[in-house]
């Protein structure tokens, strides 16, 4: 009897998921549009004001110096205690679990370093910071240092804390085409498309 009921079950799975009439949806943009509607009328920073000029600093400096001794002493006051924070990895909502995350990003890596290429506002008190990464990790092509380019959208609180942080980068080939045989299969794929 459970020989037949497991393939019963099964193409019954496979007959109900494959009967859609309608396309299924991945959302990837919900998280930042939920969090950027959460923070929708709190005040921004004033353009040209000397916090608008501390806080690109800031956030800068912090980008340039990833170790784990730098983000214990930076992080807590570069994000806000409610800050949304996604890196096409992961997405972590809160000051705490933010720097927790950037931490064991930090211990799990050899060296990280962020070269900001430019800085730029757009009218609705966006910023993005354009940079350059180089990252050398301990377990992953272990000796290499792996360079890619990507772009942050911030959007700093009146204090110059930043509230919104969604990162823009090729994270296939900044980390998971160097994880061994998971990188072999994106390889592959990406030669066929």
């Amino acid at each position: 009897m459970v020989r037949l009921l497991i393939p019963v079950l099964t193409l019954v799975v496979i007959v109900g998921t494959g009967c859609r009439t309608e396309p299924g949806r991945v959302d990837s943009a919900a998280p930042l549009e939920q969090a950027l509607e959460r923070f929708r009328g709190r005040p921004g920073l004033v353009p040209g004001s000397a916090e608008e000029t501390a806080a690109i600093a800031r956030f800068r400096d912090f980008l340039s110096e990833f170790t784990p001794e730098s983000i214990e002493t930076k992080a807590p006051a570069v994000y806000a205690a409610d800050a949304h924070f996604n890196d096409t990895l992961v997405i972590r909502d809160g000051n705490t679990a933010i720097v927790a995350y950037l931490l064991s990003t930090a211990q799990s890596a050899e060296s990280v370093t962020a070269k900001v290429d430019d800085v730029t506002r757009a009218g609705d008190g966006t910023y993005y910071f354009r940079w350059t990464m180089e990252v050398r990790m301990k377990r992953i092509a272990k000796g290499q240092v792996i360079r890619t380019p990507g772009i942050t959208r911030v959007r700093f609180d009146a204090e110059g804390r930043v509230l919104v942080h969604q990162d823009y980068w090729d994270s296939g080939a900044g980390l998971w085409e160097h994880v061994p045989v998971l990188g072999r299969g994106i390889r592959g794929i990406r030669a066929r498309l």
